[in-house]
């Protein structure tokens, strides 16, 4: 065999190579990123007011939202269990993990808990092992008016978004 004959194939293997490597490197959408990025496969379907979140992998987490009323202030706490046996990982596509919302008896926006912060653009993952609980908390200092209330918890999860609403009334 002459070298001659072999020079087409060596080509068209080097441009296999480069393909799969351009293939592979290339650009991807922020959704297929944070998937691969992952442990999980797809994203479950939260109805609003449940508080057990199933995952198709066989993943359970449930989530609890607590109001504590004090004089000068409302102490917000989302706890997140994971009720499996396995590790669950819960990815978050930027450094706001979380929310709560404040909203008044007719669903006008009262107070936002991320209103005048900035967060990091960094992908985040937290792992949560079977039967560890996850919690976040935040106050809201001096409401002003009373009434009925309804806070909004909010798990900014890509995975696993969970929302929580609490009603409450300021006297």
């Amino acid at each position: 065999m002459s070298t001659s004959s072999l020079s087409p194939s060596r080509v068209a293997i080097a441009l296999l190579c480069a393909g799969a490597l351009a293939f592979a490197c290339g650009p991807r959408t922020h959704s297929e990123a944070a998937s691969t990025a992952s442990l999980t496969t797809a994203a479950p379907v939260v109805q609003q007011g449940t508080t057990t979140h199933g995952h198709s992998a066989g993943a359970s987490l449930v989530s609890q939202l607590d109001v504590k009323l004090g004089k000068q202030d409302v102490q917000f706490a989302l706890h997140v269990t994971n009720q499996g046996r396995k590790h669950v990982e819960v990815a978050f596509p930027n450094g706001q993990t979380h929310e709560f919302v404040v909203v008044d008896s007719a669903g006008r926006e009262i107070w936002r808990w991320s209103t005048s912060r900035l967060f990091t653009q960094a992908l985040q993952n937290k792992l949560l092992s079977g039967g560890e609980t996850m919690s976040v908390g935040e106050q809201w200092s001096h409401p002003q008016g009373r009434g009925k209330y309804t806070v909004i918890a909010t798990l900014n999860s890509s995975n696993f978004p969970i929302q929580e609403r609490a009603d409450f009334v300021l006297p």
